[in-house]
């Protein structure tokens, strides 16, 4: 690590007491509150201090090994609370705070395979929580602190003085759970170790090039790998300062991400695919002023798929405020192995790889470059590299059904070993032995860890072909298609148990979320198509935090089985690709082609985009006046007439996921003309009707101040 070569540290305690003694006054992490300029700061100095605070209360309600659940909003609070967790002994269990009206199925399901003794959050978040999930046995006993007011007054340095070392903490110790699936029925705590996590930090400070001058810029989620591991620790590990902001507020308005990189000039930031694609597509039709991102040289990008259109047209848009295309670092990883497998050193640039589409369909790669491209670019896939294997790990592409190696340029699973790959599933052996402790056929040597991801090799470069299993990465985060095919056949009586398939499919360089469902025989001539639908898209919504982009209901004994009855969702997704599936119905909630908007729609949208002042003051708006803003925006966002929109019905019920919503709080803050409103108001006020009626009375009340 940076800073001294002669500090070996076996444990992430030791990197924070070293930096709180050699850096004492450096500033560690920088919060932007509000996404722009409101900034709270700490000290590796301060952070110390606050979590061994923290951890002194916790030492006096746990033993160490004890997990403890993190309900936190992104923030300096949350940071506080990981590490006081490390300097008490206890298993941190980093999780999403629950959003308003929305399930707390996921945290029960942790609740139940974790067994936390405590949860911490904010003092603003407990009273509410608490409430919250008293309606919830599997949360009785549980002890909360509100960390933030434990550490505050004369409270502060007794407790800092009356921290001790726990004695028992090495590079084995459990650091944290790490929760990876978006499943409600069996989710998975991957065992992230210390040794793991230094192991994991190392490799990608050597590659990303990091040292104490580095800066870095990051909105990812902090609960999860790529958020926690590569935004929070890699600057600690390092020794470099962080600029950190809230996910809803780059969803809010994205530009902020990169006014961040410029304004601290950052030189290193990332975020999975849809973050570049989602810049691009919000650019302002102005020049942006005092935009620079000539510092920026590590942009990762990695979690999701990376499309070589998203990297050229990023760079495109952006080549004039200083971005250099060789800065982009597509990179490849997983919470099983930590964080990153793959990558390669920084300003080396993407590679790009063109293949023979119809020979990937049999697992064979087929590289085409030059005239023979020209000649067939409708039977051609570009792909993105995503470097090479980490040092000191050993990368595999294996046929998953022999376990032999694949020869050169056939695609097969990828398997990984070494040091970064945690030690299992918690409480999980069968799962932990089938996923943790594969082997080479003919080897008992070594064990390895099966990613589920295809891919091969080329040059030495990793390419990514897609999931042996059907798991299912949206905006960098987990869905099992299983859970969602529940959750669609749970609708209605009519939509047949085990017969619908939930998957992904590319258009217009997204990932779309299909579904396709069989319909009950008897109930064939009963259902309303189209209601149904509506039902379809909305659970998904409030259930998922997803949105459907087609839905395609089946003749009965449609959907395609193997011989014993286990759904082919691969091939489900082939033949409705080729239009083969035997389709009642088919809905598409969003995407209509342009023209089917009328030209009074079309002016109305423009009408409505239009700043507040043009029409009417800010002060003077009604609730009539906001109801026919959103009403002509979430048309737009649907492509729909808005006489289509109810304006009683629930938001969840059009599919609107939570990145548009925070999205359009963004857009409507402009057209109000005030400074900011809160990212989850559309989960608040569920309609627009509600959302409307509060919006006109805080502003009418001055609740709401304007810019």
């Amino acid at each position: 690590m940076s800073g001294s070569d002669k500090f070996q540290p076996t444990t992430l305690i030791d990197i924070l007491r070293h930096r709180a003694v050699h850096q004492a006054n450096q500033i560690a992490y920088t919060f932007l509150i509000d996404g722009e300029h409101q900034e709270v700061s700490l000290t590796y100095q301060a952070l110390d201090q606050q979590a061994k605070s923290i951890a002194v209360h916790l030492q006096a309600c746990c033993a160490p090994g004890d997990r403890a659940l993190l309900l936190y909003p992104p923030g300096l609070a949350y940071i506080t609370a990981f590490f006081g967790c490390l300097y008490a002994g206890i298993v941190a269990v980093p999780v999403y705070p629950p959003k308003p009206n929305r399930s707390l199925s996921r945290i029960q399901t942790i609740l139940a395979d974790a067994q936390p003794k405590i949860a911490l959050t904010t003092q603003s978040l407990c009273t509410k929580l608490k409430s919250k999930f008293a309606e919830a046995s599997e949360f009785k006993g549980l002890h909360w602190l509100a960390t933030d007011s434990s550490i505050a007054g004369d409270q502060f340095t007794l407790a800092t003085q009356n921290w001790r070392e726990t004695g028992n903490t090495d590079a084995d110790t459990l650091a944290f759970l790490q929760y990876t699936s978006g499943s409600t029925a069996a989710p998975k705590g991957v065992m992230v170790t210390h040794r793991n996590l230094l192991h994991n930090l190392a490799a990608i400070q050597h590659l990303f090039g990091h040292d104490v001058h580095s800066k870095g810029v990051i909105w990812l989620p902090p609960y999860h790998d790529m958020g926690l591991i590569g935004g929070i620790l890699q600057p600690l590990y390092s020794g470099f300062s962080v600029v950190l902001l809230s996910p809803l507020m780059f969803l809010q308005r994205p530009i902020r991400w990169l006014k961040a990189i410029s304004r601290y000039q950052a030189t290193t930031s990332g975020a999975p695919n849809f973050a570049y694609e989602l810049c691009v597509r919000k650019l302002p039709a102005q020049t942006i002023e005092d935009l620079d991102l000539s510092s920026w040289q590590v942009a990762f990008n990695g979690a999701e798929t990376i499309h070589h259109q998203t990297l050229e047209r990023f760079t495109a848009a952006f080549a004039r405020y200083g971005f250099r295309g060789d800065a982009f670092y597509p990179c490849y990883g997983m919470a099983e192995a930590t964080l990153m497998i793959s990558g390669s050193r920084k300003l080396s640039g993407p590679m790009a790889l063109t293949i023979c589409k119809s020979a990937l369909a049999h697992n064979q790669i087929v590289p085409i470059a030059g005239d023979r491209l020209l000649l067939d670019s409708s039977n051609t896939l570009t792909l993105v590299g995503c470097g090479q294997p980490l040092p000191d790990q050993h990368l595999r592409i294996v046929d998953p059904q022999t376990s032999l190696l694949c020869p050169a340029l056939e695609v097969g699973e990828i398997w990984v070993a070494g040091a970064s790959v945690a030690s299992g599933y918690w409480h999980q052996p069968e799962a932990t032995q089938q996923t943790f402790r594969a082997s080479l056929a003919g080897t008992e040597t070594q064990s390895f860890l099966r990613t589920g991801d295809l891919g091969f090799l080329y040059n030495g470069e990793l390419f990514v072909t897609g999931r042996l299993k059907d798991l299912m990465i949206i905006r960098g985060k987990n869905h099992y298609p299983q859970d969602i095919e529940l959750t669609v056949q749970s609708v209605h009586p009519a939509l047949s148990q085990g017969r619908g398939a939930a998957f992904l499919v590319e258009f217009d360089g997204a990932e779309q979320l299909i579904i396709a469902q069989e319909v009950e025989p008897r109930k064939l001539g009963q259902i309303e198509a189209e209601s149904v639908c509506q039902l379809i898209s909305q659970a998904i919504s409030e259930q998922h935090d997803l949105h459907v982009f087609e839905i395609v209901l089946l003749k009965p004994g449609s959907i395609p089985t193997t011989s014993s009855g286990k759904l082919q969702r691969y091939l489900c997704r082939s033949q409705f690709l080729e239009k083969a599936l035997d389709v009642i119905v088919n809905w598409r909630a969003v995407h209509p082609q342009p023209d089917l908007l009328t030209a009074q729609t079309a002016t109305a949208i423009e009408a409505s985009a239009a700043p507040s002042e043009a029409t009417h003051s800010p002060k003077n708006l009604t609730a009539e006046d906001i109801q026919a803003w959103l009403t002509t925006n979430l048309a737009l966002y649907l492509k729909v007439e808005p006489e289509a929109i109810d304006i009683a019905l629930p938001f969840a019920h059009y599919g609107l996921d939570s990145s548009v919503a925070v999205s359009l709080t963004g857009e409507l803050a402009d057209w109000l003309g005030i400074k900011q409103l809160e990212p989850t108001l559309f989960w608040e006020y569920p309609s627009i009707e509600a959302l409307s009626h509060y919006l006109a009375t805080e502003m009418s009340n001055k609740t709401i101040e304007n810019q």
